[in-house]
């Protein structure tokens, strides 16, 4: 039997439902299991961990962006599906912390505090937007749509890049508060 080859365009349409699922179940399943808690006290302390890999994703996206500008198109393919992999066990140990653990409040104050929650919001906030934006730039990288990839890029790699340095900023100002 012949099977019809799919266009890149196809095949980035049937992408789109599942880039749509994905971006609205997964901010979903963040806030449904925030309101469940494990007794379960996990052997290692999270939140220094996922910061770290907040970190190693914010490098393994310049160096993805590096690749790119050099010609290394397989390098940078290779970081930007490990940057994807950072992101995934981020979310991972960060729901998992957030299951097994109390949430600690910020104890700084004055205009401390002010830089604190507007660094914090504006991560919560470009987290879920960026989801979206980063799959359907992949989608289109991975399916060689140069153009279309390249201009979306433009705004992913700035997105991506803040919510993960955002992600490191916010658990070194709430540290002390542990």
């Amino acid at each position: 039997m012949n099977k019809l080859k799919q266009t890149p365009m196809e095949t980035t349409r049937n992408y789109k439902k599942l880039i749509t699922i994905l971006s609205i179940a997964i901010p979903a399943a963040v806030v449904f299991l925030f309101g469940i808690k494990l007794d379960l006290k996990l052997p290692v302390f999270l939140p220094p961990i996922y910061a770290t890999v907040n970190g190693i994703t914010s490098l393994l996206l310049i160096l993805a962006l590096i690749f790119v500008k050099n010609g290394k198109i397989r390098a940078h393919e290779l970081t930007i599906k490990l940057s994807l992999l950072c992101s995934a066990l981020f979310l991972i140990m960060y729901v998992l912390y957030h299951m097994t653990s109390d949430s600690t409040s910020y104890g700084g104050e004055g205009a401390i505090k002010y830089v604190y929650y507007t660094v914090l919001i504006s991560h919560i906030i470009l987290s879920v937007a960026v989801i979206p934006v980063v799959l359907t730039t992949f989608v289109k990288g991975i399916n060689r749509e140069i153009e279309s990839h390249k201009k979306l890029a433009k705004l992913a790699f700035p997105l991506w890049l803040y919510v993960a340095i955002t992600g490191v900023v916010v658990y070194v100002m709430i540290q002390p508060y542990y």
